[in-house]
């Protein structure tokens, strides 16, 4: 076996961080100072990790990046624009940092988005070398693999015992617990007081009925877009990667792969998830040697099909009126009105929960971020940013897909179908503000960027090192 190069084992390296924040750093940024730091070795392994600690340890792998770019120069693939959009966003992110209306946030929101910006860097110029990439996906997998099966424990196991628990302390008047869970318990709202009575938190209750899965991040539409931007490149390699294993080794990979898939993006109950899940379906049709009417056949049924589950899957949140798109619409109103007021610098990046304090309807649930990773650019940091990020993505989807959408690599368009997804997803969520997320997809998007623009000689996966 050859010797890995410097840049592998930087890959490996990374990967492996990359998967850490999957495992650790699944929580938005801007919640870093309520998150408590671990002190047992017990906590170290089952609590999530401050946020802030991603950013320290992400600083000296950038570090060590930057040296291998040095070491090893690579030219700059395709349009400049695609390097000057990045860092004009992230100036223009210090720049209304100056302005901002609670320092705190924006200091750690600026991290952030830093790390975003470093993650794709060392896409293009690193990640996107020949045979270089695929050293980031052991430890991507590995803790993607991990996220899945606890997110399957969520749903069969720990929340019907978890709102069993809770309902026969309420009704035993929470005797049979000790008295330091108790007052844990009421700490963290759990156990909430009404007309003198310690009863059981009936939103903790309901979110244990419904059974909608998050694994290891911070809520379930969070884990469907960790499962749509590494789900696909998964199921290709398990489908192409394993033809020449036996083939009671090959469908189990095949199977398992499916199977801790589907069953986790089923169980996180994301309706525009599966919207976006249905149109990446379509693409990997529309690219399939059929003939046009068999093609677009083959898309009508995903769409009906699809629709059908949806309706049956979602009837009940049809039928009380969408609420979580309502409650969308007035953080988007919000947000519109902020970026109007302060069109140049925003109310400072990560701040968006201070105007909506003033602006939402009364009848609204209080919200930290925008639900709209592009919205809240203009809201937070002003039209600058906003349209550098918003154009930088745009460019960089439209170049790569137009070099992958023919690759004869399936890997590689893989990669461009979940990165798709996750950017796609980014107009209803908030991901660019979640570690364990961002900087995955950052991180492929540029090396998907320099991959299909052959900067570095573009790598195929499933071919043998040289």
């Amino acid at each position: 076996m050859k010797r890995l190069s410097a840049t592998a084992w930087y890959a490996l390296v990374f990967g492996l961080f990359l998967g850490l924040c999957i495992w650790k750093f699944g929580n938005p940024v801007i919640l870093d100072q309520k998150i408590i730091a671990p002190v047992t070795a017990a906590d170290y392994l089952s609590d999530t990790w401050p946020i802030h600690w991603a950013g320290w340890l992400l600083l000296p792998l950038a570090a060590v990046g930057l040296i291998l770019m040095v070491k090893n120069p690579c030219s700059w693939p395709a349009t400049r624009w695609l390097g000057l959009l990045p860092l004009g966003w992230l100036g223009w992110q210090f720049l209304a940092a100056g302005s901002s209306v609670d320092a705190e946030l924006t200091t750690a929101t600026l991290w952030q988005l830093g790390g975003c910006a470093a993650c794709y860097f060392l896409g293009v110029l690193i990640f996107a070398r020949a045979q270089v990439w695929r050293w980031l996906l052991p430890g991507l997998f590995a803790a993607l693999i991990f996220c899945l099966v606890r997110a399957i424990n969520q749903h069969v196991f720990e929340f019907p015992e978890n709102y069993q628990m809770l309902v026969q302390g309420e009704q035993n008047g929470w005797t049979n617990f000790p008295a330091a869970n108790v007052a844990e318990m009421k700490t963290e709202g759990i156990i909430i007081t009404t007309n003198g009575l310690d009863v059981a938190n009936p939103v903790i209750l309901t979110k244990f009925l419904k059974g909608r899965v998050s694994g290891t991040l911070v809520y379930p539409n969070a884990l469907a877009q960790l499962i749509l931007l590494l789900w696909p490149l998964a199921f290709t390699l398990a489908l192409a990667g394993t033809k020449k294993l036996k083939p009671l080794i090959r469908y189990a990979a095949i199977g398992m792969t499916v199977f801790l898939g589907g069953l986790a993006f089923f169980w996180t109950g994301s309706k525009l998830g599966w919207l976006i899940a249905m149109g990446i379906v379509g693409l990997y049709l529309l690219r399939r040697d059929w003939s046009q009417k068999l093609k677009l056949a083959a898309v009508a049924l995903v769409l009906v099909l699809g629709l059908g589950v949806f309706a049956v899957r979602f009837h009940n949140y049809l039928a009380a009126g969408a609420t979580s798109v309502s409650a969308r619409f007035d953080y988007w109103r919000a947000a519109a009105q902020t970026a109007a007021d302060r069109p140049v610098f925003g109310t400072g990046p990560g701040t968006f929960q201070r105007p909506y304090s003033r602006l939402k309807s009364p009848a609204a649930e209080m919200a930290r971020l925008t639900h709209n990773d592009y919205l809240e650019q203009f809201s937070d940091s002003g039209f600058p940013a906003g349209l550098a990020y918003t154009a930088w993505i745009i460019l960089a989807l439209v170049v790569a897909g137009k070099k992958v959408w023919s690759a004869a690599d399936p890997a590689l368009f893989a990669v461009f179908a979940g990165v798709l997804a996750w950017f796609v997803q980014g107009l209803g969520e908030f991901g660019l503000y979640v570690p364990a997320l961002a900087w995955i997809a950052f991180a492929l998007l540029g090396s998907l960027v320099g991959m299909a623009t052959d900067h570095c000689t573009r790598p195929n996966f499933f071919s043998s090192s040289r």
